[in-house]
């Protein structure tokens, strides 16, 4: 057993040592960081009103030994999962839930913060600390501190059972998703496949058979290996003309975690238990209601007046994509157009695509090799808002060769920030999707040299590897991803916030949270700036204009389409935590089904099982907040109109209203409530129009 000497996860430095972190490590760290973070509570807990810096900066102390530990076994168990790392975290996760609670629903320290609150003292407490110690009250109320005897102890016994049920969801998903695959191995199977599938899919093969490379067929000739990896299911069902290849790979995709040991049903319906007898302790209707307590959206009816609206602009336009696939796909195929299927729609919408603006997902990857994509990426990032980004690779511990390491500094030189990027798919041992998370915040302690802290964020994309010696070539999507990742990104390094409880990311209203990564994805379609962003990897010359209008014409492409399946999600999400019984008489897929027929044009399949898989919802923090996506998206979109007023041609405009964002949205953080952030960058409160005209879905 490792000593607190030699457990990297105690270390004093400011990053983790990855390498070294093992399971072994994590029992006696957690046991540490916990009895810390109570020491730490001792301490402050009978401290008075007039020494509220003081209670504030010792709840800082708190949550940085405590995240300082379980960040990085947190991080870990998403990009290089193992068996022993997971029971180390089941075994470890209730002391961390236990000593949160207890934390939260501290009695002395909320009555101490309430009466600041209504004292004279409170008028002459600065606006960030204000906010801090508002968020502090919330936040106590929300985990149940006016709960008493039974009703406390059941509120406790809930948030361990729904941590628990949590990262089960997340296991039996990468569980499911590692165990399917499917070989092919005749040339009639890969008809109509690209080569970067092909390359990604015969590495996969070799990969499996633990094959020397110097050993590697032609990647033409296979064997190919088709896995649940979403560059390698989005890639077949977009090119592949055979269909009941289609069919195959999209029924194993829409029934992960659906199935055996594996199946994630019992998991939701015991959650969406558990949420409900959570809000009703608290004295809510639902779960819902109980979540926009800590939101920007005053309400649900707010929400759901918002969706319904889009959903309206958007139906007619929705209707009209199905019938555009289908009478394409009459030209060739009768059967397929009568019959439509969710497994055809990809592939007839990339024929559309085609037909329409004369280019696809795969005729513009080789525009996009990630190192130019990269550099374009930094220049826009100073361009708009005065910083520098230069790769560090070697300087930082990683957990895996293909992550980098880079550091940012502000116009005077000063390092200010740095991150982790972790961009490629890792199916057998890193979760799907993409995300940002906090390694380091920036806050009042110091890093370990006694100089101030800078902020440090990951980056986790899960984007197509470099195959057979060539760089990564990414799809127009996956630059749009890494584009919104590194945008969460910026408003976490880029805080000006020295009030740890508020810096970055830190106390931002959930459903404000997604501003600066969906503003920062308009930028792929401003011509100047994709230019930048561009390379082809053989002729090295960026995207001309005929292409790059083409592809800004293309932004429009199935819109309708694109809006309502996000409002599906969101109109899913607030149905089944909205009073929705899980022991009633219909089931979650039922409801999924109902929600579907005014969200959907093409019927759901009954085996449709994609609930199972849903992560944000039941694996991730957006329980009753999936609409948030669409909620920031208007703020997102109405920002970015900012710079279109001021003129998107004139880098001296753009730049001044760069500054401004970065001084409110960035800057600002969780310190100030998201509305005013956006008053104070805008001059007004949000208008959902900017949305609506972006996609062509403006009356």
């Amino acid at each position: 057993m490792p000593t607190d000497a030699d457990n990297p996860l105690l270390a004093a430095a400011d990053l983790p040592n990855f390498a070294a972190i093992s399971a072994e490590h994590v029992a006696p760290a957690v046991a540490q960081a916990v009895a810390t973070a109570r020491s730490q509570l001792a301490q402050i807990e009978g401290l008075s009103l007039e020494q509220w810096p003081d209670i504030l900066q010792g709840l800082e102390k708190i949550a940085d030994a405590v995240g300082r530990v379980w960040g990085p076994i947190e991080h870990l168990l998403s990009v290089r999962d193992d068996a022993q790392m997971r029971q180390a975290h089941e075994v470890a996760q209730p002391a961390i839930v236990e000593v949160s609670i207890d934390i939260a629903q501290n009695q002395l320290i909320y009555q101490t913060l309430v009466a600041l609150v209504a004292s004279p003292l409170w008028a002459n407490v600065p606006p960030f600390a204000r906010r801090a110690i508002e968020l502090t009250v919330r936040e106590a109320q929300l985990a149940g501190v006016g709960l008493q005897g039974q009703a406390a102890a059941r509120f406790g016994e809930i948030q361990q059972q729904l941590a628990e049920l949590s990262t089960q969801f997340a296991h039996h998903v990468l569980d499911s998703t590692k165990a399917w695959h499917l070989d092919l191995s005749e040339i009639t199977d890969i008809e109509g496949l690209p080569e970067t599938w092909l390359r990604m899919t015969a590495q996969s093969w070799r990969q499996a058979q633990s094959q020397p490379p110097e050993q590697a067929p032609d990647f033409t000739q296979g064997p190919w290996r088709v896995t649940l990896e979403a560059p390698c299911v989005v890639g077949l069902l977009q090119h592949s003309p055979r269909r009941q290849l289609r069919q195959t790979v999209w029924r194993a995709w829409v029934q992960r975690a659906s199935q055996g040991p594996v199946d994630n049903s019992p998991i939701i319906k015991q959650m969406l238990r558990l949420r409900t007898e959570m809000a009703h302790l608290l004295g809510q209707p639902h779960y819902a209601a109980l979540s926009l307590r800590s939101k920007m959206a005053p309400s649900v009816a707010i929400v759901d007046g918002l969706l319904e609206r889009l959903r309206v602009a958007s139906w007619t336009a929705a209707q009209g994509d199905l019938q555009d696939l289908r009478d394409l796909a009459r030209q060739s195929d009768e059967q397929q157009a009568s019959d439509l299927r969710p497994w055809d729609v990809a592939f007839w919408t990339e024929r559309l695509r085609e037909k329409r603006y004369n280019f696809n997902d795969e005729s513009v990857r080789k525009f996009f090799p990630m190192p130019q994509v990269l550099r374009g990426l930094f220049a826009l990032a100073k361009s708009l808002f005065g910083i520098e980004i230069d790769a560090a690779d070697g300087q930082a511990p990683v957990w895996h060769p293909d992550v980098r390491f880079f550091r940012v500094r502000d116009a005077a030189g000063q390092l200010v920030a740095a991150f982790y990027l972790d961009p490629f798919s890792r199916p057998q041992d890193k979760r799907g999707g993409a995300w940002m998370n906090e390694c380091v915040g920036r806050g009042s302690l110091p890093a370990a040299d006694g100089t101030a802290r800078i902020a440090v964020a990951y980056l986790v994309c899960n984007a197509a590897p470099p195959a057979d010696g060539r760089p990564a070539l990414m799809t127009f999507s996956e630059v749009e991803t890494l584009l919104h990742e590194f945008g969460h990104g910026l408003q976490h390094m880029l805080t000006k916030v020295d009030l740890g409880l508020v810096s970055g990311i830190r106390g931002v209203d959930w459903d404000a949270v997604e501003l600066p990564s969906q503003f920062m994805e308009n930028w792929c379609y401003h011509q100047p700036t994709l230019r930048g962003l561009s390379c082809h990897v053989e002729t090295a010359q960026p995207i001309d204009d005929a292409l790059f209008e083409r592809i800004a014409a293309a932004r429009v492409f199935r819109a309708g389409s694109d809006m309502l399946r996000q409002l599906l999600f969101a109109k899913l999400d607030l149905e089944l935590h909205g009073g929705f019984d899980p022991d009633g008489p219909i089931c979650v897929f039922d409801v999924y089904r109902t929600i579907a027929v005014a969200t959907n044009p093409l019927p759901i399949e009954a085996d449709d099982h994609f609930l199972c898989g849903f992560s944000h919802i039941f694996g991730g923090g957006y329980a009753a907040g999936y609409y948030s996506y669409k909620w920031a998206e208007v703020l997102s979109a109405d920002a970015f109109a900012a710079f279109e007023e001021a003129g998107l041609s004139d880098p001296t405009a753009v730049a001044a209203v760069g500054a401004r964002f970065a001084d409110t949205v960035l800057a600002l953080g969780g310190a100030v409530d998201p509305a005013s952030v956006f008053r104070q960058f805008r001059g007004r409160d949000p208008d959902e129009h900017a949305l609506l005209r972006h996609a062509g879905l403006a009356a």
